[in-house]
């Protein structure tokens, strides 16, 4: 029996908000982002839990008849599909991750082979200062030299801030961002991510920063691009703005992060920096802005070739999420990131949490293939291609077709 497009839109939230009932324990603390009706979340909190096996139910009914225009309605589709597949391993054994990856990221995330690590390592020699110890070591010591000093610590939430002036500055050259628009910076302990942007609504957001951790200053525009301009505070506003608001796009107030959008936004937020800092640009801001003034000396490294690799390396991550999902010891996947993504032991064994943790195996797929995907297509027309990231309900076969 069809329903209307608001009736569809309310199951379509109260089956995302039951899932997430069902996922406790995920590392980013939930696999939903919620800012729809209140009074959905409520009506799910109060009610006794339904059987898993009505989730999948209640996806095959959204799926039998999606009453929107076809580009819209593939986009709702992608996304319910994803869900119903992940209430579909909570009732029975879960597909191979490359299978779950597809029904739910919408992506062909086989492992990768090695060859493109020894490629990043090589890169990354080049681009370290010389030192002595291994390429892990030097890539550990150039953090540590690069590492607000602990006693300028106080002075971070500025840092943080001009940064995200900068940041929306270059943004604003690419798509035309609303004035008064207000970020804040805030400083979190007790927390389990480097860094979160939290689009609230209206003009306003939120730039969390895991206060407890180091901070490396080389980082500080990689890190306030990616949550913040041109990512994921400034795509979360420009779509609530156009689509949301404007014409009733609820969906976009309900992201359940086990899906397809997910993975295109990572990957707009792993190429955040070097869109509005091409080249050594990054670099040269850090230089001028931030190092001197806290005493940091250039060392001849090349923070852009770094950054790349580090994106490259999050393939490590994916690879090692395939050997977890094998069942290999977790020994053998400790040493794997070791080797491949020169982690340190403590890194290691905070990454392994993080693949334990729920749907995390999956999720952490999300950023190197996002990352690829739009390496790729960003190569053509960038400028267009990166407002139609920022604008438009986009999924990773719409590129991969483009």
């Amino acid at each position: 029996m069809s329903v209307t497009p608001q009736e569809w839109l309310r199951r379509y939230a109260l089956l995302a908000l039951r899932l997430d009932r069902r996922l406790p324990g995920s590392a980013t603390g939930t696999v939903l982002i919620y800012q729809g009706p209140p009074q959905w979340r409520v009506e799910v909190e109060r009610e006794e839990q339904p059987p898993v096996r009505r989730l999948v139910d209640d996806a095959d009914e959204l799926l039998a008849h999606v009453p929107f225009a076809a580009g819209r309605a593939e986009y709702l589709a992608a996304h319910v599909r994803a869900m119903r597949a992940v209430a579909r391993s909570l009732v029975g054994p879960r597909p191979p991750l490359p299978q779950f990856a597809r029904e739910c990221l919408g992506i062909a995330a086989r492992p990768l082979p090695e060859d493109v690590f020894d490629e990043a390592h090589a890169r990354l020699d080049r681009a370290l200062p010389p030192g002595p110890g291994t390429l892990a070591d030097r890539l550990h010591a150039w953090q540590a030299a690069h590492t607000l000093p602990a006693a300028q610590r106080d002075r971070l939430p500025a840092l943080l801030d001009r940064a995200v002036a900068e940041t929306r500055r270059r943004t604003s050259r690419l798509v035309a961002l609303p004035e008064g628009e207000v970020v804040r910076c805030r400083l979190e302990s007790g927390v389990g991510y480097r860094a979160a942007g939290e689009y609230e609504g209206g003009l306003r957001a939120t730039l969390h920063v895991n206060g407890d951790l180091p901070f490396n200053l080389a980082d500080l525009l990689y890190v306030v691009a990616h949550e913040g301009h041109p990512g994921h505070i400034a795509e979360s506003l420009l779509k609530d703005r156009r689509l949301a608001a404007e014409q009733g796009h609820l969906e976009l107030r309900i992201r359940f992060l086990l899906s397809p959008s997910f993975v295109l936004s990572e990957g707009l937020g792993l190429h955040a920096e070097e869109i509005i800092f091409p080249g050594d640009e990054a670099q040269a801001w850090l230089t001028d802005n931030v190092l001197a003034e806290v005493g940091i000396a250039p060392d001849g490294s090349d923070f852009a070739t770094v950054h790349r690799v580090q994106n490259v390396l999050f393939g490590v991550w994916a690879n090692a999420a395939h050997l977890a999902a094998e069942g290999r010891p977790e020994a053998e996947v400790a040493a794997y990131l070791r080797r491949w993504a020169l982690l340190s032991e403590a890194e290691s064994a905070g990454a392994l949490a993080t693949l334990r943790a729920t749907g995390m195996d999956l999720y952490v797929l999300g950023y190197h293939h996002g990352w690829e995907l739009l390496d790729r297509w960003l190569a053509d027309d960038r400028a267009a291609r990166v407002r139609r990231l920022l604008t438009e309900q986009l999924l990773p076969a719409d590129l991969a077709s483009a």
